[in-house]
């Protein structure tokens, strides 16, 4: 929601950075004109996994954001990015806000630190401003549930070996973060599974569910009816552990642990949200066959857990190959996407085995360096075992069709 606070700090900034002659300013509003699916989003208290349904067909605010850079210093800058939603409720707030210290040194081996809130450096299919994809309007459902649930507010230390300062044609970075407040990540793929949808979590947001049935049991009663990503519950740091290599700006490689060691049993009752145990794994590579075409794949791997005894535990895995050719001033991109989450627990009440696969593909076009025309199409088929007593049933078919207008300034 727009609060009187995102408004005051967002007007704040602006005066700040009009005034700021080191200031770097971008943005990009984006406008689309959706064919959505028949059954209701997730969004919108349903079970559909797509950010649109048919209720939304017309064309929607489906971005506007603000990319921002001051340099304060030599070695210090702010970073920021702002997001403005319509859905499912008109929003206003910050999914990055960050210092970075970046000293000048004569050593081979450069080196920063980034303190605040962003986002660890595991995607090579978001490298847009404001964590946008430039090939899919849709994400990866990896990456879908990464701008919904996972945020680093902590400090992250970066060191690099570039290649070229060793007359070598490999690049490394090793990368380290330790955090808070993340501790409810997990919430969604437990009690809605992964989807795919390009809507990033605002710092000040929550995310509401479908009516689970489950919630309404003894063991799982002070769970709200949604979750709060970015809160701290437990009191306890998480880390992550990143390394990244570089073969001529050709091949590009990522490797992520991230471990938020919350402890399942610690609850806030005020505001219903647990501390999830949440862990995983993600590996992301990209090739360059050519300066015209790409093939990006990810895959990740993790468990999560909440409750004493962990009585919601799960297993939960997804991977995508996205195929990009770039001709002239357009660009051709297709995805394939499976996903799954594994229920290992023995709370038969609660079940939460979901799975599901989908494909899109989109066609863009750079009609100027401000203008750009998109259309894209999307189908996914998942199966989840907590639809049934909903009343849904388990398993769904959905489609989605996009036009889209985005202008950057």
């Amino acid at each position: 929601m727009i609060t009187n606070y995102s408004l005051l700090f967002l007007a704040l900034i602006s005066v700040f950075i009009a005034f700021n002659a080191n200031a770097e300013v971008k943005g990009l509003i984006q406008l689309s004109a959706v064919q959505g699916d028949p059954q209701l989003s997730w969004q919108e208290g349903g079970v559909g996994l797509y950010r649109y349904d048919s209720e939304n067909d017309g064309v929607m605010l489906s971005q506007g954001l603000l990319d921002f850079r001051v340099d304060l210093s030599t070695n210090w800058s702010a970073h920021g990015v702002i997001n403005a939603y319509q859905d499912p409720q008109a929003t206003l707030g910050f999914s990055q806000a960050y210092f970075q210290y970046q000293p000048l040194t004569p050593s081979h081996y450069k080196w920063h630190v980034r303190a605040g809130a962003f986002y660890p450096q595991l995607s090579l299919e978001n490298p847009d401003m404001g964590w946008l994809s430039p090939y899919n309007y849709t994400n990866s459902a990896i990456n879908s549930w990464v701008g919904e649930e996972i945020r680093t507010l902590g400090v992250e230390a970066t060191i690099k070996r570039p290649g070229r300062s060793f007359n070598s044609a490999h690049s490394f970075s090793f990368v380290g973060a330790t955090f808070k407040g993340n501790d409810p990540a997990g919430t969604l793929l437990a009690w809605r599974g992964f989807a795919l949808h390009d809507r990033q979590t605002t710092l000040n947001e929550s995310v509401a569910f479908a009516p689970i049935a489950s919630f309404s049991t003894p063991q799982l009663q002070h769970q709200a009816n949604q979750v709060l990503p970015f809160e701290e519950v437990d009191g306890r740091f998480g880390y992550y552990l990143g390394m990244h290599w570089d073969y001529l700006k050709k091949s590009q490689f990522r490797f992520y642990y991230y471990d938020n060691n919350g402890d399942p049993a610690a609850l806030n009752y005020a505001t219903g949200q647990y501390a999830w145990d949440t862990r995983f794994a993600s590996a992301a590579w990209l090739y360059k066959f050519t300066a015209q075409t790409r093939l990006i794949v990810q895959a990740m791997s993790g468990n999560t857990a909440m409750g004493k005894s962990r009585g919601v535990n799960n297993d939960f895995y997804s991977h995508f190959a996205l195929l990009s050719h770039k001709i002239a001033k357009h660009r051709f991109s297709i995805r394939y996407d499976f996903f799954e989450v594994t229920d290992h627990d023995d709370w038969a009440f609660d079940p939460n085995a979901s799975h599901g696969e989908g494909i899109t593909a989109t066609w863009r076009y750079q009609l100027t360096p401000q203008w750009q025309l998109g259309i894209e199409g999307s189908a996914l088929h998942s199966q989840a075992d907590n639809r049934e007593a909903m009343g849904v049933a388990k398993t769904l078919s959905q489609q989605q069709l996009s036009l889209n207008v985005q202008w950057r300034y």
